[in-house]
């Protein structure tokens, strides 16, 4: 018998490759003999990166990004093996799994960390980006992520507007002439369970 295991994660308690490896065992206790075979699977939320990069071969990389909080947090991404294409997750610069659940405050969580993780990868030489959006703390709109990458959103005292949802509601204008000049080359496409 073979058995191909592809399961989501279990959100908060087990990875995709640890459900799936979970499921390989009881497997083999009942047939041992058993060809049992487990990738990763997901749905553009945890995991993502791990099913493109394991299945389409690359590598990850690791970078200190700005956590939905406010406070430092180090985010993994991959680069698919045409070095050109980074693989990424909201939730692993803006993740709900990143802040203490005391601490969660959707008013004031930031995606900055995100933008922060693209403009690594930019850096590196991708200008093509898949990114997940599941699995995220914030409610900002991608603001931070934008502020992160150069462009400037004021109120109508021309102040720059405060992190997180809070801000949303005080934007008067929005500046492009600081944007980094790279993401003109590059293409983003959004991986989601939702329309």
């Amino acid at each position: 018998m073979k058995a191909v295991i592809a399961m989501d994660s279990f959100k908060g308690s087990l990875s995709s490759m640890e459900a799936g490896l979970a499921a390989r065992e009881g497997i083999l206790r009942v047939c041992p003999d058993a060809q049992v075979v487990v990738r990763p699977l997901a749905d553009g939320g945890e995991g993502t990166t791990q099913a493109l990069v394991e299945g389409l071969g690359g590598s990850y990389v690791l970078t200190e990004v700005t956590g939905p909080s406010g406070k430092p947090v180090t985010a993994r991404y991959g680069i698919l093996a045409d070095g050109g294409t980074a693989v990424m997750e909201m939730a692993q610069a803006a993740g709900i799994t990143l802040v203490r659940s005391e601490e969660r405050d959707p008013g004031r969580a930031t995606t900055r960390g995100v933008g922060e993780m693209i403009l690594d990868a930019v850096g590196r030489g991708c200008r093509n980006f898949i990114v997940g959006i599941g699995g995220s703390a914030t409610s900002d709109g991608g603001v931070g992520m934008l502020q992160a990458l150069g462009y400037e959103f004021t109120d109508a005292k021309g102040e720059p507007i405060p992190s997180g949802l809070d801000g949303l509601g005080r934007i008067e204008r929005i500046c492009v002439e600081r944007a980094e000049p790279r993401l003109r080359e590059c293409c983003f496409r959004v991986a989601c369970d939702v329309e």
